[in-house]
């Protein structure tokens, strides 16, 4: 039946084509073949492009929308095609069935769309697509803004938290103390240096009052420790009660809106014991001055009263009971005499003359003296170090200080001890001489003179060097024997300590320069128990009236022809006047605008050569400094014996016929 039916529906022989309703006219005829053709044409190409379109994008939504699009398009060229070709073929059958199947394509395409066109509607416009496209570069720039926010926040936050590591650092390793603290006084920092200053941990002091750490702060009513220094010194207390002394400066600032203080601790206690020595040096500088100028004008009085004496006993050889009493007014002038070198030691104005010494071998002979000098109780004991222990220095001099020391131990033990001599090697550093700055540093000779005596307290020890400061009775001692030791370690280049305790002992250490064992030194000849005498003529320069009568009697009691003068002007008078002159012997400070040195220079412009002897108080390095004299220069030291005297005068001649 089906077939049949289609068939019949296919069978075209009883039907005329198309053209001849046409009438096949020409022009009718074209028009439709082309306006089918093109319309066939478009129709094709569209399911091509949308096959296209669906086959590159995989993301379109209801593709098989499309696909059911191009059949219907396809269908509806293809209809097209027929009505060209049934303008002389009539298969109107084959084209009602396309023409069905066209129908059937666009009624299912058609019915598809329909429930689609909500979805569809959903899509985004082009304009909305702009919009959301729009807010999206919105957001991106809004995106990219916060990043940039937050990198500048992480930024800042490194910085701040490298900045506060390098502040933690520099208060962690700041030499001085540095205390955090509110408003209320109670610590909120505590760094190392704190730490070690007053001896408490961070923990113990966190939280506490600040007024913990300085003493006074308790004693002020209603003050805080803030109000107590702002800027300025103040003592500290450590943990275990001890105090010391401390430069404080507090600073405010705001933290969070709360108030709060920055102190900044320096320990002040180097410094102070630097200021203390500088004082006891200036002290002591002034003292010795002061002594020395006594010691100067004493010498011219006790050159008068020896020079005298050793006059009058020769006078008095057939009076033996009148000729003792001149001698003791000798050796009473002679021990006034040691009184001022002792002075002139502290001060450092004395002549030293210095040599190299063999410590071992003299605390060897030192012992044998102080066997025989010291009490049978006091038990002596020498030591030396490894090494040859050589020293520059005047011997007579260490000698003398050594013996003082031992007598001022032997009054420290007076029921008796132990007296220890020792000489070493060794080195004052750089340390060292930071506690002590005017101390050299290098290699030293140390000499050390140890008792098991009383000992002294720190008062008593700080004073000891002190010219005529004694602890001895009235009578028993003249505060002397421990200034001339200090200004013999000084004049020597050298240096002294003493550590004492109470009950325990002392100790004082000498440190002389080490020598350079290649060297060598002589001492000056002490003279001939004869005094040498001579017949030259000498013109004495003196403006001391006494002193010059003394000194004219005593040259011419040695032979000697005498002319005098009082100054410096008649002196040279006396040169052009008298050519028998053969030598000059002259006071080097003079008043009048001329020294002996000025005297003695013009001196040999008149008479090139002149033999030229000086005397005087003060010692030659003193007269050197102050440009008073030559280094080189013949000195008879004030007060002076006859056989030093005689000596001296032929040292002159001598050393001018060398010069010569």
């Amino acid at each position: 039946m089906m077939w049949a039916f289609f068939e019949r529906l296919l069978d075209s022989s009883m039907l005329s084509p198309h053209g001849i309703c046409l009438l096949w006219e020409p022009e009718l005829i074209w028009l439709h073949v082309v306006s089918d053709a093109c319309i066939a044409a478009a129709y094709f190409s569209i399911p091509f492009a949308l096959a296209i379109l669906v086959t590159k994008r995989r993301d379109l939504k209801f593709g098989w929308v499309y696909w059911a699009f191009a059949i219907f398009i396809m269908a509806c060229g293809l209809t097209h095609v027929l009505s060209i070709y049934t303008l002389w073929v009539p298969v109107y059958g084959i084209e009602g069935m396309v023409k069905a199947a066209t129908a059937v394509a666009s009624v299912v395409t058609a019915g598809a769309l329909w429930p689609l066109l909500p979805k569809i509607l959903t899509i985004p416009s082009p304009f909305e697509l702009r919009q959301v496209q729009a807010a999206l570069e919105e957001e991106e720039i809004k995106s990219r803004d916060a990043t940039l926010l937050l990198q500048q926040v992480s930024d800042a936050q490194r910085a701040m938290r490298e900045s506060v590591a390098r502040l933690t650092a520099i208060v962690e390793t700041a030499v001085d103390g540095v205390i955090l603290f509110d408003a209320q006084d109670h610590i909120l920092l505590f760094n190392p240096a704190c730490e070690r200053l007053f001896g408490y941990s961070a923990d113990e002091v966190m939280g506490r009052n600040v007024r913990m750490l300085m003493p006074e702060a308790g004693t002020a009513p209603d003050s805080h420790a803030r109000h107590l220094a702002t800027a300025g010194e103040a003592i500290g207390l450590r943990k275990d009660g001890s105090t010391f002394p401390m430069d404080v400066s507090v600073g405010r600032t705001r933290q969070d809106g709360e108030l709060i203080f920055v102190g900044i601790v320096h320990d002040l206690t180097a410094r102070k014991l630097t200021e203390q020595q500088l004082q006891q040096a200036q002290k002591m500088e002034t003292v010795g001055q002061l002594s020395g100028g006594i010691a100067h004008d004493f010498n011219n009085l006790l050159t008068v009263i020896i020079g005298n004496a050793e006059h009058l006993s020769e006078q008095l050889k057939a009076r033996p009971d009148l000729r003792r009493f001149s001698d003791d007014i000798c050796q009473s002038g002679e021990r006034g005499a040691e009184l001022t070198q002792r002075l002139l030691a502290f001060s450092r104005r004395q002549l030293l003359q210095p040599q190299t010494i063999d410590c071992r071998g003299l605390l060897e002979s030192m012992f044998k003296l102080l066997k025989r000098t010291l009490r049978e109780d006091i038990e002596i004991r020498t030591a030396s170090g490894a090494g040859t222990i050589v020293a520059f220095a005047d011997r007579a001099q260490l000698e003398s200080a050594v013996l003082n020391l031992a007598l001022n131990a032997q009054d420290a033990m007076p029921a008796g001890g132990h007296l220890s001599l020792s000489t070493e090697l060794t080195a004052l550093d750089d340390d060292y001489r930071a506690l002590h700055p005017e101390v050299a540093s290098g290699a030293y000779v140390l000499i050390s003179i140890t008792d098991d005596g009383e000992g002294m307290t720190p008062e008593v020890t700080r004073r000891a060097f002190e010219p005529f400061f004694t602890t001895k009775e009235v009578g028993k001692g003249s505060g002397l024997g421990l200034s001339m030791v200090y200004g013999f370690a000084k004049q020597s280049n050298g240096h002294v300590t003493i550590y004492s305790e109470p009950g325990l002992g002392t100790t004082v250490r000498i440190y002389l320069p080490r020598a350079d064992i290649g060297s060598s030194h002589t001492e000056l000849s002490d003279g001939e128990d004869a005094a040498p005498r001579g017949y030259e003529t000498i013109l004495i320069a003196e403006d001391d009236p006494f002193v010059r009568s003394s000194a004219i009697r005593r040259v011419e009691a040695l032979g000697y022809r005498v002319v005098a003068a009082v100054n410096g002007k008649e002196a040279l008078q006396q040169l052009r006047t008298d050519p028998g002159i053969d030598m000059l012997f002259t006071d080097i400070v003079m008043p009048g605008g001329m020294s002996g040195w000025e005297l003695a220079d013009q001196a040999r412009r008149i008479r090139p050569g002149l033999p030229v002897l000086f005397t005087s108080g003060y010692a030659l390095e003193t007269l050197v400094e102050q440009g008073h004299a030559h280094a080189q220069a013949i000195v008879l030291t004030k007060p002076y014996r006859k056989v030093e005297l005689a000596q001296r005068l032929r040292d002159a001649f001598a050393a001018a016929v060398v010069a010569t």
